[in-house]
């Protein structure tokens, strides 16, 4: 592929900015600078510098971003800033094949006060994947309640709950109290404030939240709040476990 419509496929802006960032010497590829915006190169694994950033090639963006609180999951964010400003340039202006929308998407959403595991991609079939409640694919979320949890409330949530909008009970896949006034809480559906609805309609409040797994992939330990990194080939397959 020529390296002009790496760039541009890459997110680095139109055919007419890519072509000129390298024309400008502003390109490498395997630390070697290319001013021929018509140079090919093959793409599997191949890397390239831009300003000098080293990227990696991506023919589809799996990421995995530690959401911090007070941050939306909107492009156009109405009270706090958006987590799409955490992400550098290229990853909010990949362009979209059949579509105006651009950049990568956030696998469902977090509330802006809840923090964590938050999976990004451009892969509509993945987003589609994940978010199926046909898939069952569990997360895990560790909840701080306002009132020490007992062991009806366990009950209650495993055995199911009424939510307002659903007359059917919904139940936790799994529930476990960590501490006095916290829980692990696994859950396969994806409901509209789900966990703290069931909280609230067994008696309780959730004062904080924050997701820790998806399937089987952890949030990384060493991600601070507000970083992110490329998922693995193995990040991908423990999400489809």
């Amino acid at each position: 592929m020529q390296i002009q419509e790496i760039l541009f496929s890459q997110g680095f802006g139109t055919r007419r900015i890519c072509a000129g960032l390298i024309q400008q010497g502003h390109v490498t590829v395997a630390g070697h600078g290319v001013t021929d915006a018509a140079a090919e190169f093959e793409t599997q694994g191949l890397r390239f510098g831009v300003g000098g950033v080293e990227w990696p090639y991506q023919e589809k963006v799996y990421l995995m971003l530690n959401k911090p609180a007070a941050t939306e999951c909107s492009r156009k964010p109405s009270a706090y800033p958006s987590i799409y400003t955490l992400l550098p340039a290229p990853l909010r202006q990949r362009p979209q094949k059949g579509g105006a929308t651009q950049g990568v998407q956030a696998v469902g959403r977090l509330d802006q006060d809840t923090t964590g595991l938050l999976l990004l991609t451009d892969d509509g079939q993945f987003i589609h994947r994940m978010n199926s409640p046909r898939h069952h694919v569990p997360k895990v979320y560790q909840v701080t309640a306002r009132h020490p949890v007992d062991e009806k409330q366990i009950a209650r949530l495993l055995e199911g709950v009424v939510l307002d909008d659903d007359p059917r009970p919904v139940r936790a896949a799994g529930c476990e109290r960590t501490a006095d006034g916290r829980l692990q809480l696994t859950l396969t559906e994806g409901k509209y404030h789900q966990v703290k609805r069931m909280i609230a309609a067994v008696g309780n409040r959730v004062e904080a939240l924050h997701r820790s797994r998806i399937g089987r992939l952890n949030l990384s330990p060493d991600l601070l709040p507000g970083q992110w990194r490329w998922l693995s080939t193995g990040d991908l397959t423990a999400l489809d476990a």
